[in-house]
């Protein structure tokens, strides 16, 4: 009986890939739902179901490859960042600086009035103000979209998870000098970390392309993808920010690759494998209880989160060029941030850092956003008309 069950234990995570997957395909067929809005589903249902049957599961295992997983996103999206584009029309920094901004303001505030801590309202702040990569690039790849607002939002992406890389690790450094009263601690865990990520990033980008350009390589994609298993592999190691690594991996690879092959989108058979194990995993961290227990809060910040965003592209749109619809469209379509917030702080508790006080509202914003908010981007992209492969539901 014993080894049943342990036989059982063992195939539980391949089996809940596989159904993930499995329910991905059918919904996506039957109804047009983006696929990873049902793998996110359906982690969550099997990662609870999990914690009734066996209690707390320990998911240190399977992060490193969600980070791998996330890597190969946020590589594609600095691979698709262009830098003259930002250059020529600096409205869309001064709307990403914006946006983010007050999201982080009004977010703080909204928690603030809900009678939050300080430092869970700095924390929740922080997180709205990104934009989960992998949520919107996968949307983006699946409905094979391109315009202006895909292209807004891809760099309106970037950008502001920048931000909110920095402002949250300044949050975790404030958070370990108040815990440690190590002043040199703290900036260990925040700017000094920023910078040495981003450092390994701009190195990888510049040296891969020159092998590349060594041996004459004409499909980049392999050489890119264990390119990036590495860095981010390395981030892992060292307690680095695999996020800053691998965006600044793919913007340096970017506007080094003269003569080089195109990199297919999503790492093919890999990426698609990797996508499903990590929001199966983002979901399965997830309980019911920090949800229920948060939810109020939780969709407070959703919403404040969205109109802030809307509201800021809508009100740019017109300086950056653009019409006021496909400004709101853009800032529509900037709604996941699930997987963002579920690996930021599941990294931050390997240094040792924990936001107990601050896990529910999270938990409730992620559970929303990760169902909801690639459906949102979807629609986002169908109003705009950028989504080629949609079927109407």
């Amino acid at each position: 009986m014993n080894e049943l069950i342990s036989a059982a234990a063992q195939l539980a995570w391949p089996l809940a890939l596989v159904v993930s997957w499995m329910a991905g395909e059918l919904a996506h067929r039957w109804t047009g739902i983006p696929r990873i809005s049902i793998y996110g589903l359906a982690g969550f249902l099997a990662g609870n179901l999990a914690l009734e049957v066996q209690g707390p599961i320990d998911h240190s295992p399977y992060l490193l490859f969600a980070s791998l997983a996330f890597g190969l996103v946020l590589f594609e999206l600095g691979y698709r960042i262009n830098l003259r584009w930002l250059r020529a029309n600096p409205w869309i920094l001064a709307t990403s600086l914006l946006e983010s901004g007050l999201t982080f303001i009004a977010v703080y505030l909204a928690s603030t009035w809900f009678g939050a801590p300080p430092i869970s309202c700095g924390l929740l702040g922080a997180l709205a103000m990104a934009t989960s990569p992998a949520g919107l690039l996968r949307v983006l790849n699946e409905q094979g979209a391109g315009g202006q607002v895909s292209e807004r939002a891809m760099h309106l992406a970037a950008l502001n998870c920048v931000a909110a890389v920095f402002v949250f690790n300044l949050i975790v450094g404030v958070k370990v000098f108040q815990t440690s009263g190590d002043l040199l601690h703290a900036a260990g865990s925040s700017l000094l970390v920023l910078a040495v990520s981003g450092l390994l990033g701009a190195i990888a980008g510049t040296l891969v392309p020159l092998w590349l350009r060594s041996v004459g390589g004409k499909d980049a994609t392999l050489t890119f993808a264990l390119a990036v298993l590495l860095v981010v592999a390395a981030t892992h190691v060292l307690k680095l920010s695999p996020v800053l690594a691998a965006l600044c991996f793919g913007l340096a690879a970017r506007h080094r690759r003269s003569a080089l092959g195109v990199t297919q989108r999503n790492f093919g058979a890999l990426g698609d494998i990797l996508s499903v194990l990590l929001f199966v995993f983002a979901a399965s961290t997830l309980t019911w209880q920090n949800a229920r227990e948060g939810m109020v809060l939780g969709l407070l910040v959703v919403l404040v989160r969205m109109v802030v965003k809307v509201g800021v592209c809508a009100a740019l749109a017109r300086p950056s060029g653009i019409s006021v619809r496909k400004g709101a469209l853009s800032g529509l379509a900037l709604a996941p941030v699930a997987v963002f917030t579920v690996l930021m702080i599941e990294q931050t508790r390997r240094l040792g850092v924990e936001f107990n006080y601050s896990l529910a509202p999270l938990t409730a914003m992620a559970l929303v956003l990760q169902v909801f908010g690639p459906i949102i981007t979807q629609r986002a992209l169908v109003w705009a008309d950028e989504a080629h492969q949609h079927k109407e539901v």
